[in-house]
């Protein structure tokens, strides 16, 4: 993977609960990683749902170099927008890693 094509910073998080100062439990997301990427694909498409609402969503594909541990759970940030990751590929032999994402705009 060559290092000049990873000319984007995303960041990798996972949803965890804190406890706030109430004492309440409060869903929240940890960073588990901030590494360079490249966008490979990115496209926007209109679904209208059944319940008569709009739903814009954009799917956009992050290659970045492998890292361990990264699940379908997790969530993408990057430029200010959240990703959720809808599928996960290895590159060769734990050499790279790519990233589907959807981020959805209601």
């Amino acid at each position: 993977m060559r290092a000049g094509k990873l000319d984007r910073v995303i960041t990798i998080e996972r949803a965890t609960t804190v406890i706030d100062d109430a004492g309440t439990p409060q869903p929240s997301w940890a960073t588990i990683a901030t590494l360079r990427a490249q966008i490979v694909k990115q496209s926007a498409d209109e679904f209208i749902r059944s319940e008569g609402g709009g739903t814009s969503e954009t799917a956009i594909v992050f290659r970045t170099r492998y890292l361990e541990g990264v699940r379908l759970d997790d969530r993408v940030t990057y430029d200010g927008a959240s990703f959720d990751v809808k599928e996960l590929k290895e590159i060769g032999r734990r050499r790279g890693l790519e990233l589907r994402c959807i981020a959805r705009v209601f």
